[in-house]
């Protein structure tokens, strides 16, 4: 599957994950603290989506999506990983720049999974971690009537006391690594980081002016 259509596949999930659906039979005081920020995520967006007005503003729909996932999704971290060995060569300005641009493009693509579905259901596995534990993994499987239930794992990092999701593998497949192979061939291809974060800024601005037309 080529890296832009594997990544539009990612992303529609990867927005579904955390926002449109609902969990099966999990009671929050049930879940481990990682699972409860799942569970938590889910639930606040789920209940805006019965909104039909609030859901036909889109720009509305991407400030309030941002205001529910920023919290609980390390930014901070997943920008150096998905630029791999170009974060480290990159100026301290083109650092902030794709950091804000890359956000904005989960956050928009989560906003544009949360208006057009909501016939998802989340299924979390059994998740054993210690009371010292910093990493864990969430295993859950998403679930849609008339297909094959989908394995989504996601990894979370305990940050200042919050857990924070700082990947997503969905069906074995790394939302970081599929994005790290992605900017490395534009970077390839546009010559510089600076020139493909030119390019992802324009690409933001006629999707969202786009969507609110």
């Amino acid at each position: 599957m080529p890296n832009r259509t594997k990544q539009h596949a990612l992303l529609g999930l990867f927005a579904l994950l955390l926002g449109l659906i609902s969990t099966t039979k999990a009671i929050a005081e049930d879940l481990q603290p990682p699972q409860q920020i799942i569970q938590s995520v889910s639930s606040q967006l789920q209940q805006k989506l019965k909104d039909k007005t609030f859901s036909k503003d889109f720009a509305q729909v991407t400030r309030y999506v941002n205001s529910v996932i920023d919290p609980h999704t390390d930014f901070d971290k997943i920008a150096p990983l998905v630029l791999g060995k170009h974060w480290k060569a990159a100026t301290a300005d083109e650092q902030v720049r794709f950091k804000h641009e890359f956000q904005t493009l989960i956050v928009r693509t989560y906003s544009r999974a949360f208006v057009e579905y909501n016939d998802w259901t989340m299924r979390f596995m059994p998740l054993e971690m210690s009371n010292e534990a910093t990493k864990v993994v969430v295993k859950t499987e998403v679930l849609q009537p008339g297909l094959q239930p989908v394995d989504v794992n996601y990894r979370m990092l305990l940050s200042n006391g919050d857990w924070k999701v700082y990947d997503i593998l969905i069906g074995g497949v790394s939302l970081v690594t599929n994005y790290r192979s992605t900017f490395n061939d534009e970077i390839q291809n546009k010559g510089s980081l600076n020139a493909v974060i030119d390019s992802l800024v324009k690409r933001n601005a006629e999707a969202l002016a786009a969507k609110n037309s």
